[in-house]
């Protein structure tokens, strides 16, 4: 592993209903990013924000030599598919993601930065002392498990998003075409090195937390259902050993029933009913599962973008890139440089 040149810092913060949050979320992000020794941008997604935040990033980006980009869609896509937008339009060599609601603290980014520079392609972050409730800290350890064994990459906390990637990790990422995109994992599938680092965590301060529970569902599935097919094997593997219990057990109750008599089997209709709720229960769980491939693919097919950025602010003069984007495609160029 190489020690990897750093000129330009990109720091991807996806907004949605942070309005509070947003003057201090971006004076620690400033002040945090002012200790690097590089050069930086701070591109914050707005992801159909109800309140005033596309507002504020508006302000923060028309402030004369802001580093802020303010980077607008048109509608709420969800939090994996406004950081993809932002990372359509930073142009960092490091690309570091922080969620909005200042749980995990901007002043680890010169950290996170420190460690892209010793060579790792991706530095993912573990919360120390984690302040969420005991229901969202048992099904995320269940789910990172799950996630570890899918994958085969041992990293502890896949749902920490402060997280440090690589350009060519970014680029890969935004070449990938699916609709459902987890970035820790998918990011993980083309890393070589990995690293994770331990973060303070704080209780959040306003707002509350944009997973509901049925988001929280939608994001399990997308986990089981986007990096990998082994829930589809399992359940052929379950399936075989179910019919093949099914059948000794058929036999061991004839057997039985031969030898000691019916009143001993009680008639068979306990048992009966046992046995075609567990094969019924099994079937139901495989289309569950068949249903969200099929869901999965149905999207891909239709190929509707992922989100649809309706503007970018910027103070100062980038690199070229599309004001109006769908899913990677130019549209209009309409970028908005203020001064």
């Amino acid at each position: 592993m190489r020690p990897y040149p750093i000129n330009f810092v990109s720091i991807v913060i996806p907004v949605y209903n942070e309005e509070d949050s947003l003057p201090e979320l971006l004076r620690r992000t400033e002040a945090a990013c002012e200790q690097l020794n590089h050069a930086y941008e701070i591109v914050l997604v707005d992801d159909g924000s109800r309140d005033d935040s596309a507002h504020l990033l508006e302000q923060a980006a028309s402030r004369p030599g802001s580093p802020v980009v303010a980077v607008i869609l048109n509608r709420n896509y969800g939090q994996h598919a406004a950081i993809m937008a932002g990372f359509e339009q930073c142009k960092g060599d490091v690309v570091i993601t922080l969620d909005a609601d200042l749980q995990n603290p901007p002043e680890e980014i010169p950290r996170l930065v420190a460690q892209a520079e010793l060579g790792y392609d991706v530095v993912a972050t573990v919360r120390n002392n984690r302040q969420d409730s005991a229901l969202r800290r048992w099904p995320s350890k269940l789910i990172n498990l799950a996630v570890q064994r899918s994958t085969g990459v041992a990293m502890s906390d896949y749902g920490c998003m402060l997280r440090a990637y690589r350009r060519t990790i970014v680029d890969a990422m935004l070449a990938c075409r699916e609709r459902s995109t987890f970035i820790p994992i998918l990011a993980n599938s083309f890393a070589r090195h990995t690293t994770e680092i331990l973060v303070t965590h704080a209780e959040r301060e306003h707002g509350e937390s944009k997973y509901s529970p049925m988001r929280l569902v939608n994001l399990m599935f997308d986990l089981v259902t986007c990096m990998t097919t082994t829930p589809l094997r399992l359940l052929s593997i379950v399936g075989f050993g179910m019919a093949a219990l099914g059948v000794l057990f058929a036999i061991a109750l004839i057997l039985l029933r031969l030898v000691f008599g019916a009143g001993w089997a009680g008639g068979g209709t306990f048992v009966l009913f046992a046995v075609l709720f567990v094969f019924t229960g099994g079937q139901f769980i495989g289309m569950g599962l068949l249903g969200e491939y099929l869901g999965r693919m149905y999207s891909d097919v239709r190929a509707r973008p992922r989100f649809f950025i309706e503007k970018v602010l910027r103070s100062q003069p980038a690199d070229p890139a599309p004001a109006i984007t769908v899913d990677g495609f130019s549209s209009t160029s309409s970028d908005q440089v203020l001064s």
